[in-house]
């Protein structure tokens, strides 16, 4: 146990470090093989979705653009070793709000600031989330499940991937913001989450829209509501939660990250090559039918306000959900 801890203080450590490099002027930039870093296994969503988005930067930008995936401790293996990775623009990272936002403020200081180990090139991505209840609960619409919570104290229960996973602190969000109690059941992973709202095991719990569509298609669950502050393209008739209660948003994004202080043209070049990857029409339907919508950042800067509020939507999350008092 004692190792186990020492790792994860160990990468908590690598994580919040500055990068050391300097960065070189942009000069010919590319002119060698970029690296996408993906912080998790092959054959996930995120690397799912960054497979054609790097093939096609790599035709605009001219040099190779290949997905490493480094997965591990929750992607904080993968979002350490960008961090920690010379400024040029040659090691880039997709990140999701769990990666560099969600556990870094779970477990690591009140004041943590991710832009001082990265720098946003741009949102790639919004995924949509979804609130959906066990078939046969007797709620049909996200005021009837308030009602219901309200005359059931402690009694509901949603489920999640585990402490500190987005899902998680969506559901505990919603409860605070409702003024709800509800019973929080982790599981290890989404799979078995799933499993058990299918069997009636629990009672909700929000997730994917990827994961989502299907359950509510066949008659496994019933949506309740939607977390994006918009409505989504693929439920339009499911309200969001920010129609009640105003300010609402849980949804997922994935972004390309360069380490902190890469020079402002290359960021720009990248930015470029990748918001050109995601309104490509083919590529802009493979994201979509994997769940996901096309969401590239104006500029920069633009990627760089979104990341703050974000970081910011989740350090309230965190709180409400009891895991860090400060």
């Amino acid at each position: 146990m004692t190792l186990i801890l020492d790792r994860r203080v160990a990468l908590l450590a690598a994580l919040l470090a500055p990068a050391a490099a300097r960065a070189q002027g942009a000069g010919d930039y590319p002119n060698r093989p970029i690296r996408l870093v993906v912080p998790w296994p092959p054959g996930g969503p995120i690397d799912l979705a960054s497979r054609p988005i790097a093939q096609h930067m790599q035709a605009t930008l001219g040099q190779p653009v290949v997905i490493e995936n480094r997965a591990g401790a929750n992607g904080t293996i993968g979002a350490a070793h960008v961090a920690q990775a010379a400024p040029d623009g040659y090691t880039l990272l997709v990140a999701s709000p769990g990666t560099v936002s969600i556990h870094p403020l779970a477990r690591g200081p009140a004041g943590y600031d991710p832009l001082k180990l990265y720098a946003p090139v741009t949102q790639l991505v919004s995924s949509p989330s979804v609130l959906v209840v066990r078939k046969d609960l007797p709620a049909n619409t996200l005021a009837e499940l308030v009602a219901l919570a309200k005359a059931q104290p402690g009694k509901l229960t949603y489920g999640s991937a585990g402490p500190a996973s987005i899902n998680h602190l969506s559901a505990a969000t919603l409860a605070a913001r409702a003024g709800i109690e509800l019973l929080h059941v982790p599981y290890q992973g989404a799979a078995p989450m799933i499993n058990d709202l299918i069997a009636g095991r629990i009672d909700m719990g929000f997730m994917g829209i990827s994961v989502a569509l299907p359950l509510i298609r066949n008659g496994q669950a019933r949506g309740i509501a939607v977390g994006n502050a918009r409505r989504a393209t693929a439920l339009p008739d499911l309200p969001t939660v920010a129609e009640t209660y105003p300010g609402f948003q849980a949804d997922n994004w994935y972004a390309i990250l360069a380490p902190a202080g890469t020079p402002a043209p290359i960021l720009e070049k990248l930015r470029k090559a990748a918001v050109a990857a995601v309104e490509d029409p083919q590529v802009s339907q493979i994201l979509r039918n994997g769940g996901t919508e096309p969401a590239p950042s104006e500029s920069p800067a633009a990627a760089s306000a979104m990341f703050l509020e974000d970081l910011e939507r989740w350090r309230e999350a965190v709180r409400a959900a009891g895991l860090r008092s400060d």
